[in-house]
């Protein structure tokens, strides 16, 4: 049986910023937390959304979102939160706002401490409740705006995926125009992350038609034109192209994702790196796609007609080529992992919620040749 949900309200297009105030309103938000990073800040764009909100309406910023968001960031934002007396969060940036927005909202409604709510352990029924949330996207890629779900690294160390319904935001405002400022490396990591995403989800075993059509939608959108968003920043062709790929890849993975987020969970947690989450997706891809290949012939011929390929296109070295033609890492070793780091991503991986939804079961040794070959 197959179970579909859709839960959330998006607006979406050039100026839906200015559909803010109406939504603080419908969700009883009257003095919101704003969840966002230093970046977004002196990039001007949170005053670029909160310049719609009614002139008397109060806020409380915090500005120190990592990232990657760890637990320590997220406590010291709920005191702030708590303190300035806020009733809802509104995130703004990308996924590591949004992520850290989901998980002070979390501790709101349902109080602490945050690893209880641990799905692998059964947490997810504990979630009784999660503060009013809204949340503007200012990249595309992690589509955490209209996602079921948030990533943290917690204080022992463990990077843990969080999920449940309540944790959709209760509205999506996808600006494009938020997008326009953002840098080459930034727009083609963020791309990837979203073009994975879409790829991911609809390999998974789960059964629902609706989002798989969803993901290929989104990925035939990426895939055409993330080469002309980064080549171009300003082309507000593709930038509304990408946030909607990005926006479609998260309402796709509502069915889950694979090893390729497993990895990049568990590289994502190396504290001397703070490597970037999209561009992790994006070396891990091709090695992973090679692993599955035995499990998914029918469903890699749909891939390569949404990506435009002929008929028998390898797809590991198409993504490879992707990589190289927007300026992304060739490897890990590029981006610093070491060989003594191998033990520990597998064992990370191998215990990371989205290894249970990859399409084809993946050992230890396994984890650690398809390491290698990202290498």
């Amino acid at each position: 049986m197959a179970t579909l949900t859709y839960l959330t309200t998006t607006h979406f297009d050039f100026g839906a910023v200015q559909q803010l105030p109406a939504e603080l309103r419908k969700a009883g938000i009257s003095k919101p937390f704003i969840a966002t990073d230093a970046g977004v800040v002196a990039a001007g764009l949170v005053e670029s959304v909160t310049s719609a909100l009614e002139a008397d309406v109060p806020t409380s910023l915090f500005d120190g979102t990592p990232g990657n968001p760890t637990e320590a960031a997220v406590l010291k934002a709920f005191d702030q939160y708590q303190s300035d007396g806020c009733d809802g969060v509104l995130a703004i940036g990308g996924g590591s706002s949004m992520d850290l927005g989901k998980a002070v909202a979390l501790l709101a409604g349902s109080g602490g401490p945050l690893a209880q709510f641990d799905p692998l352990a059964g947490g997810g029924k504990l979630i009784k409740s999660v503060a009013p949330l809204i949340a503007v996207p200012t990249t595309a890629g992690t589509g955490s705006e209209v996602s079921v779900g948030f990533v943290i690294i917690m204080d022992d160390g463990r990077k843990l995926t969080f999920a449940s319904p309540l944790l959709i935001p209760r509205a999506a405002i996808c600006d494009p125009e938020l997008t326009l400022g953002l840098p080459t490396t930034m727009t083609a990591a963020t791309g990837m992350d979203a073009i994975t995403h879409c790829i991911e989800a609809f390999l998974t075993p789960t059964v629902n038609p609706p989002a798989d059509g969803v993901a290929l939608d989104g990925l035939w959108r990426g895939w055409r034109h993330l080469p002309d968003a980064v080549k171009d920043g300003s082309d507000r062709e593709a930038r509304w192209q990408m946030m909607m790929c990005s926006t479609e890849g998260a309402l796709s993975f509502i069915q889950g994702l694979g090893a390729v987020h497993a990895l990049s969970h568990a590289a994502g947690r190396i504290e001397r790196l703070n490597l970037h989450h999209g561009t992790l997706n994006a070396v891990f891809l091709p090695a992973v796609l090679r692993f599955n290949a035995p499990e998914c012939g029918e469903k890699y011929d749909r891939l390569r007609q949404a990506m435009g390929l002929t008929s028998g296109a390898d797809l590991a070295d198409a993504v490879s080529a992707m990589n190289a033609d927007i300026g992304l890492p060739s490897g890990l070793s590029a981006m610093g992992v070491q060989e003594e780091d191998i033990p520990e991503l597998i064992k990370y991986a191998q215990k990371d919620l989205s290894a249970l939804t990859n399409p084809r079961k993946a050992t230890e040794h396994d984890y650690e040749a398809m390491i290698r070959e990202s290498l």
